[in-house]
């Protein structure tokens, strides 16, 4: 249960720089919501990768190199299925595009991302 806590908070710590990359690549730099939300998702992915190896699942100490590859496979899915669902909810559903990432980023965060991560990235029970 503690792991599950830790993985949130730092899925809301990378979900939050994601927000806010995302936010001002389309407010503030005038990026279309697609190239700005794709942005904001590869940062906070980052982030989370670095929080999660460190903290969340505690394997700083092993290898980092098939920890990156299995996340990238990983992160490109939930890339893949973010910007999607993004674009459809804003495009066809006329949802802001902000309320449509907050909205896809809580379904996947507490669905594919986390038990990807505890189960593939960073299974505890790997040497």
């Amino acid at each position: 249960m503690i792991t599950f806590i830790k993985a949130q908070a730092s899925s809301l710590t990378a979900s939050a720089a994601d927000f806010l990359i995302t936010a001002l690549s389309v407010s503030i730099f005038g990026w279309w919501f697609l190239a700005g939300s794709i942005v904001g998702t590869v940062s906070g992915g980052v982030v989370n990768f670095y929080i999660n190896r460190n903290w969340v699942f505690n394997a700083g100490f092993k290898h980092i190199y098939p920890q990156i590859i299995k996340y990238i496979m990983v992160w490109l899915g939930n890339l893949l299925l973010v910007t999607l669902f993004v674009y459809l909810l804003t495009h066809f559903f006329n949802f802001n595009y902000l309320l449509s990432k907050v909205a896809v980023s809580i379904v996947m965060g507490l669905s594919y991302n986390y038990y990807m991560q505890k189960q593939f990235i960073f299974p505890q029970n790997e040497n």
